[in-house]
């Protein structure tokens, strides 16, 4: 399941990051529309990994109640976080990006 958490939350992150508002808040910028549709594409792409890593660990039945699950803690942490620390968002964003090749083998 801690792959699916961390494909979740970089798979959120990345579509706060097309969004121009929460763009401008983290990057202190605005994204153009090839960088929109890109951060659009990853986010949800990740989200689609984040949904096979949960089925591959648990199965269909438990794994989309995990996908479920991981989503809905990812995307809290990703809306608590966005106010108060925007810097350290976007770092466990990248962190989660570099960790979850690893959980997904088993390395940690």
């Amino acid at each position: 399941m801690i792959p699916a958490v961390l494909l979740s939350y970089a798979g959120f992150t990345a579509l706060c990051l097309a969004m121009d508002k929460h763009h401008g808040e983290l990057l202190r910028r605005k994204p153009d529309a090839l960088q929109r549709r890109a951060l659009t594409g990853a986010g949800w792409l990740l989200l689609g990994l984040a949904l096979a890593a949960a089925v591959n660990d648990a199965g269909w039945a438990m794994g989309l109640v995990n996908w479920t699950a991981g989503m809905m803690a990812s995307a809290v942490l990703l809306v608590w976080l966005i106010p108060y620390q925007p810097r350290l968002a976007l770092g466990i964003a990248a962190a989660s990006l570099l960790v979850s090749p690893l959980a997904a083998l088993g390395l940690t």
